[in-house]
């Protein structure tokens, strides 16, 4: 790659049209992440752990001072049935949401998935108060 070519990959907002194929090792886990496998061109957080950098204001536009390591925290469903997950700065809270690529670890984004079920914000002994509490005849199932 010539120098010209070099410095135009730099240029902001480079990655927003163009394919990053650059390899990292996570942070988090140190395990070396390539683009191949991805499922897109985009690879912007590492597929065992999910745990990304904080680089982005815009998707790719690589314009975010902070650089701080971004916690996979839940993933949602887009309307089109696309998994997404939603990461959080640790160091300036911005909260983000990426695609679940091709080779992400399917144990890892079920388990993000299922925190709020296994750890619901009230105790499940109460669930049938509550019910009654709420108009209803605290019956759970017939």
């Amino acid at each position: 790659m010539n120098r010209e070519n070099k410095r135009r990959k730099y240029e902001k907002g480079y990655y927003k049209t163009h394919p990053c194929s650059d390899s990292f090792t996570c942070r988090v886990c140190g395990r070396l992440v390539v683009s191949a496998g991805a499922g897109s061109g985009h690879r912007n957080h590492c597929p065992n752990c999910l745990h990304s950098l904080h680089l982005d204001i815009e998707p790719g536009d690589r314009a975010a001072d902070c650089g701080g390591l971004m916690d996979p925290i839940a993933v949602w469903v887009r309307r089109d049935g696309e998994w997404a997950v939603i990461h959080r700065c640790r160091r300036c809270g911005q909260l983000s949401s990426n695609r679940v690529a091709a080779d992400d670890n399917p144990i890892k984004l079920m388990s993000i998935a299922m925190k709020p079920v296994a750890m619901p914000p009230f105790p499940v002994e109460k669930m049938q108060e509550m019910t009654e509490l709420m108009a209803g005849d605290g019956q759970l199932g017939r």
